[in-house]
């Protein structure tokens, strides 16, 4: 390389940490030590190894990259604008302001070329592995001899505090057992967090020799400020090993170029400060007066993205014509993979239940689910080790293999954690729809992933089981009882708890419908009863629905349920009926969806004349008020539960349809006392 060609690169990389400098310092918020520490390797990975074409930023077989230390997005920002995407220096210049495209940390839905919406540590670790994952199942699929069609790297620049976060090193464990060759971290190692030196907390971990023992390649770059060479050649290597995943340690300075702040955590969060931003852009060889400087001929070198991108992406375009011409089905089902779209019969071999198919709706889960995978060829997904218990397994599919993507069912192992953020990766990935599965309790530990996939609206399904006190003797570590509840307080998931087998296939039908947001299937351990006529299907896509009506003309009470305490209600109506009582028992399997619903539908189910309402849910009451009002009541549980059968739990708690008669009867009765 030429003496030119050296200084354009040292100018290139101090552009992207000028400008970095320069937005932070003009919002007067952000984090500009990590850009200004990382750019040396960012430039060189962006602009002599990532596949990317800034004029397409979702081209299919285009290179992953993550940021996964989203407090550091200014980096990645910087170079999307250099590079060419749609991301003007206006865009730059407000960042972190009201509906900016450059939000505080990055988000997918928000920047043209962020992949994947990162923040919270350790998650985009755990988002690339999925990504990984995706690239190797669409790989195994659909690539056939003389025809590659799926070929492309995950990389993430990853940090000292996702390294911290347990969520990496579950997801790093498992992307070791499994093999995947074409994921590459570059470890942006400051050893500076927000309070301090890292050795404050993170002192005598060696971080290179945890990832070997994952089963990871791992390099070493001594000097990640300036040694663009070293880096270059270290991912070059990492490219080269197609058997591990690579971790490349990169040792930086946090806020290089600053004279007084760099190496400190005064450069982690927060703006440098006029004076020294001005000392900063002076040592860097920048004119300390000019903001958001761009120099033309490095602007006109980061901008050679474009064509690179371009002639990629027509290569790839070519090759695809000719798969096309030679497998035109696989080609059509490549079209419908990438779209999310369905064969026109794929929900044909779904079951229909009859009376006498008494089952617990997890069960029902497994067969409806195997049904539609049958017909879903990119339906893919697992559980933490759990799959007896949750019937998740794909009974005509193999383990999922990570070095040549075969077989569809996925052993997370007892990592939930990183298994809901992987399923969030292989969701963002594209082409693939993913499904996980635990214990409902254990939903808590995925909760940082649902909570963001909902936030992307990713269509992520989850598969919960176990859901109530009624699972009987393992006891209150086991048993949810506030998880339901906070789960609805998320926005933009739908909680859907069905009530039986024919609610459970529904419902299954309808998560599989929903593109833009995630669906969780709460389901339970206990042998339920059909409940006829099935109403389920229409009734279960609008959240609410009449299951039966009291005899006779004017109500005088509705009872309302969800899963297996639903049949509390329908035989609490029989004991009201005995006493003259009519009633009505309504469904409440997704309250997302009866919110989404026309008012005159919502008073057709809950007519707004009869106040006398309750409520029965072997979870905790509040929240339920929303739907009872202030003259009705709730049947819940508002403590920890207990080791003891489940029949008995359920009798212990009050969750019986005596308790439920008696609720109404003592309503009817406050109501008559009051007037």
């Amino acid at each position: 390389m030429s003496t030119d060609d050296t200084a354009v690169e040292e100018r290139a990389v101090n552009t992207i940490r000028t400008l970095a400098i320069d937005a932070v310092e003009k919002a007067n918020s952000g984090h500009p030590g990590l850009p200004m520490g990382a750019a040396a390797m960012a430039y060189v990975l962006w602009q002599r190894h990532l596949r990317h074409n800034p004029r397409d930023p979702s081209w299919p077989d285009r290179d992953r990259f993550v940021l996964s230390p989203g407090h550091g997005c200014m980096l990645a920002y910087c170079l999307l604008h250099l590079t060419g995407y749609d991301l003007s220096l206006d865009d730059l210049q407000a960042f972190r302001q009201w509906e900016s495209k450059t939000p505080g940390h990055p988000e997918s839905l928000i920047t043209p070329g962020v992949e994947a919406t990162t923040g919270p540590l350790g998650q985009g670790t755990a988002n690339a592995v999925g990504m990984a994952m995706a690239e190797r199942s669409l790989a195994h699929r659909f690539n056939r001899p003389g025809h590659t069609i799926v070929d492309h790297r995950t990389y993430a620049i990853v940090s000292d505090g996702d390294m911290m976060e347990g969520v990496s090193a579950e997801a790093a464990s498992l992307a070791g057992h499994l093999g995947l060759g074409k994921l590459i971290y570059l470890y942006d190692s400051n050893h500076i967090s927000l309070d301090g030196p890292t050795s404050l907390a993170f002192s005598t971990e060696n971080v290179g020799a945890r990832y070997e023992s994952y089963g990871w390649h791992v390099l070493r770059v001594a000097n990640g400020d300036t040694d663009l060479a070293a880096i270059d050649a270290a991912i070059a290597a990492a490219e080269a090993e197609t058997e591990r995943p690579s971790m490349i340690v990169v040792e930086t300075t946090i806020g290089y170029g600053s004279p007084n702040k760099q190496g400190t955590a005064g450069a982690h969060g927060s703006p440098l400060g006029a004076e020294e931003v001005a000392l900063t852009k002076q040592s860097l060889g920048f004119d300390p007066k000019r903001s958001f400087d761009l120099p033309e001929d490095t602007v006109a070198h980061f901008r050679t993205a474009v064509e690179r991108g371009a002639a990629a992406q027509r290569g790839w375009e070519e090759g695809m014509a000719r798969y096309a011409e030679a497998h035109p089905e696989l080609a059509k089902e490549w079209q419908q993979a990438l779209a999310g779209e369905f064969v026109a019969d794929w929900d044909s071999a779904l079951p229909t239940f009859g009376a006498e198919d008494a089952q617990a709706t997890r069960q029902a889960s497994g067969k409806a689910l195997n049904a539609i995978a049958a017909h879903v060829p990119f339906l893919l997904g697992g559980d933490a080790d759990l799959s007896v218990s949750t019937s998740t397994a794909l009974k005509d599919d193999a383990s999922f293999d990570g070095r040549t993507g075969a077989g569809r069912n996925i052993h997370f192992g007892v990592r939930e954690h990183a298994m809901g953020s992987i399923a969030n990766g292989m969701a963002y990935h594209g082409g693939v729809r993913s499904f996980v599965a635990t214990f409902f309790c254990f939903s808590d530990y995925m909760r940082p992933a649902v909570r963001l996939a909902a936030l992307n609206q990713l269509p992520v399904i989850y598969v919960w089981t176990h859901d109530s006190i009624g699972l009987g003797e393992d006891g209150p570590t086991h048993q949810p009882v506030e998880h339901l509840m906070s789960l609805r307080l998320i926005p933009d998931l739908a909680v859907v708890r069905p009530a039986d087998a024919n609610e459970t296939v529904a419902a299954w039908r309808w998560a599989m419908e929903q593109r833009t947001r995630p669906v969780a299937l709460v389901l339970g351990r206990q042998k339920v009863g059909v409940i006829t006529p099935p109403y389920h299907e229409s009734g279960l896509a609008r959240g609410a629905y009449v299951v039966a009506d009291g005899t006779g003309g004017k109500l005088d009470a509705i009872l309302m349920g969800t899963g297996s305490e639903l049949h509390v209600a329908l035989a609490a109506q029989e004991q009201l009926a005995g006493d003259g009582l009519s009633t009505r028992v309504v469904s409440m399997p997704c309250w997302e969806s009866f919110l989404e619903q026309t008012q005159a539908y919502r008073d057709s189910v809950l007519p707004p004349d009869v106040r006398t309402r309750v409520a029965v849910e072997a979870g905790v009451s509040l929240g339920w008020e929303r739907w009872v009002g202030e003259g009705g009541a709730v049947v819940g549980v508002d403590r920890f539960g207990a080791s003891a059968p489940g029949p008995e739990m359920m009798e212990r708690y009050g969750i019986t349809a005596s308790n439920v008669a008696a609720t109404v009867q003592r309503l009817r009765a406050g109501r008559k006392g009051r007037g």
